[in-house]
């Protein structure tokens, strides 16, 4: 009977394609709803003041969002953090076997409840419950400020110690926008913080005289320093001394160059962070060319799949 009626069946075409289209975007943009949690877990947050505070845990991603990124950045851009944030808490808490997390980048991630604004409330209650999975597990959600232009593996970034993930891949990321004191930088540390450093790591060669980049990767990353001293001479991963000396002023293992001063010896590299996951520069201008939180994720991981755990 439709037939006699051409524009009606288009009408009920269409009006089918917008219903589909709704129930999809109603159900998570077609995510998949794995419901394992069934429903938001209370947790309780370890303050930087030493406190202890119970919330729910959106309104802790809330606050690590505002905590990791920068203001006035693209909602996508917030989006995919949230998405990254949770399953990095989900981990940590399974893990452990627990319901407590720390508030400090240190030791989880950077909860900055003062610095929440519409946009990043919007992009978080956008992705209530996501999480990313490889293989139904919960992944390793590493994400760092800036890449340098490619990110590394976690062997090399942080010299992971075991078998490396197969959902960890090293890509080109745009990271063309992030501050020029992190495309390009340069930093002096005295011989004491040099060899305070190395001392904590268990390598004492008495009095530092001489370093050199050793092996690097494809990426252009440092994966050992060579030390020479006067007691002795050792040969280090990067990573581990770069936490260990201090990751906020040694911004990469991204050395480019290492120079003897009269006062210590001076560090110039790129990027800022291990280069492991996503680089938040990069979703920056991926979410600013107009890219899903989805793709920019699935830009930085590979195979892994985004599932809902709770509505």
């Amino acid at each position: 009977m439709l037939r006699k009626y051409p524009l009606l069946l288009s009408i009920i075409i269409l009006a089918s394609l917008l219903f589909t289209a709704c129930d999809k975007q109603d159900t998570g943009r077609g995510i998949r709803k794995r419901d394992v949690l069934k429903a938001e877990p209370e947790i309780t947050v370890k303050l930087q003041d030493g406190q202890e505070r119970k919330m729910g845990l959106e309104e802790y991603i809330t606050g690590v969002v505002a905590g990791e990124m920068e203001a006035n950045w693209p909602e996508n851009a917030y989006a995919a953090q949230a998405i990254i944030a949770r399953t990095f808490a989900l981990k940590h808490l399974s893990d452990n076997d627990t319901n407590i997390i720390s508030g400090s980048y240190q030791f989880a991630q950077e909860y900055k409840p003062e610095k929440v604004t519409e946009e990043i409330e919007k992009a978080v209650k956008r992705t209530r419950g996501e999480v990313i999975v490889y293989k139904d597990e919960y992944i390793n959600a590493w994400f760092h400020a800036s890449a340098g232009g490619q990110t590394t593996s976690a062997k090399v970034g942080l010299a992971y110690q075991e078998e490396e993930p197969p959902y960890i891949i090293s890509v080109k990321s745009p990271d063309d926008q992030a501050p020029e004191d992190v495309k390009s930088w340069e930093v002096v540390f005295t011989r004491v913080e040099l060899e305070g450093a190395l001392n904590k790591m268990g390598e004492k060669i008495g009095g530092l005289t001489a370093i050199e980049i050793g092996e690097k990767d494809k990426t252009g990353r440092a994966i050992n320093l060579k030390f020479t001293g006067t007691g002795a001479n050792t040969t280090v991963e990067a990573a581990v001394f770069r936490n260990e000396l201090d990751p906020k002023r040694l911004k990469s293992t991204m050395i480019k160059k290492i120079e003897k001063r009269e006062d210590g010896f001076a560090f110039s590299g790129s990027g800022f962070g291990h280069g492991v996951g996503m680089s938040q520069w990069g979703a920056y201008a991926l979410a600013s060319e107009g890219k899903s939180p989805e793709e920019i994720i699935e830009h930085y991981y590979k195979d892994i799949e985004i599932v809902k755990e709770y509505d």
